[in-house]
């Protein structure tokens, strides 16, 4: 009985570890911040239809001391901060023209239910691209959010025709 729970235990540990893994960022730095194991961890991604634009993202990571501790074992606070640059040329392929615009980041925050996401629009009147990074939730939402802007003035750049 008790194997099967260290097992059990070690296979949410796992699928935890997995399941809040960036799949397609890439940790440029970690900071340690306490004895708890608990991290701000910074992660690189290229916008996937926008060459030569970086964002950086930066997270907390809660360590397993403190998970012990407040036993919340499968989910990270909701605070993530972005910022977006010019990296190379830009060029500015298929995007979303619309006001909403598209998800161009999705992390998990939780096992199931939470993810943090990165959701680009286009500014028309300011030719500028916008990156705001935020939490998602099924049943509640976060407030907190964070907000970049990459202009394309100078780059040679321009937007796709407006969606109507």
């Amino acid at each position: 009985m008790v194997r099967h729970r260290v097992r059990l235990f070690t296979f949410l540990l796992a699928v935890l570890a997995v399941g809040t893994t960036a799949a397609s960022a890439d940790e440029v730095g970690r900071i340690g911040l306490d004895i708890k194991g608990n991290d701000i961890v910074v992660d690189a991604f290229d916008d996937p239809k926008v060459d030569g634009v970086t964002c950086h993202i930066s997270h907390f990571d809660r360590g397993t001391i403190d998970r012990l501790l407040k036993g919340n074992w499968f989910e990270n606070p909701s605070n993530t901060s972005i910022a977006c640059r010019q990296t190379g040329p830009v060029v500015i392929k298929d995007i979303a023209t619309g006001s909403d615009g598209e998800v161009v980041f999705s992390e998990r925050a939780s096992l199931i239910f939470k993810y943090v996401r990165i959701r680009r629009i286009a500014d028309y009147k300011h030719n500028a691209l916008i990156y705001v990074a935020y939490s998602s939730k099924v049943t509640e939402s976060s407030a907190k959010n964070s907000i970049s802007t990459v202009s394309l003035f100078g780059t040679g750049a321009s937007l796709p025709a407006k969606a109507r």
